[in-house]
């Protein structure tokens, strides 16, 4: 095969995965959704050898997943604690210190406790919050 054939062939990879979802910001969970499914669908071949045009698409599309993560989704990036992650959970979800105490069957006092660092989560509050917000246990941990 010549050089000139094999450049086409990694174009035309290309071309066709940015047909199916162009390059650009994402703007949104759908985009964000099938921006990841197309990104995991290509990492799962990593292992054999991509084409030069999936590869380039695969680092572009992972810059625009990335930008939107940071923007939208900072419990991993930017919350260092897991304390301040669930003080960013429950802004997030409208809840105070009653509603976390009856979440986790305890009164608001012992609530208030843990969200002024005073008294540790448990493991069995951790499993309540994940489960509760939708999120891995590790967040808590």
């Amino acid at each position: 095969m010549n050089k000139t054939r094999k450049t086409a062939i990694a174009t035309d990879d290309y071309l066709d995965l940015v047909r199916r979802f162009p390059l650009r910001p994402i703007r949104n969970e759908a985009d964000y959704d099938t921006a990841i499914e197309i990104l995991k669908s290509l990492v799962s071949r990593a292992d054999e050898e991509l084409s030069h045009g999936e590869s380039d698409y695969a680092d572009a599309l992972g810059h625009f997943v990335d930008l939107y993560e940071n923007a939208h989704y900072p419990l991993e990036n930017e919350l260092h604690t897991p304390l301040e992650r669930l003080k960013f959970l429950m802004r997030l979800h409208e809840m105070k210190a009653p509603g976390l105490g009856r979440l986790l069957g305890s009164s608001s006092a012992q609530a208030s406790q843990i969200l002024n660092g005073k008294h540790e989560l448990s493991k069995s509050d951790i499993r309540l919050l994940a489960d509760h917000f939708k999120v891995s246990p590790a967040l808590f941990i």
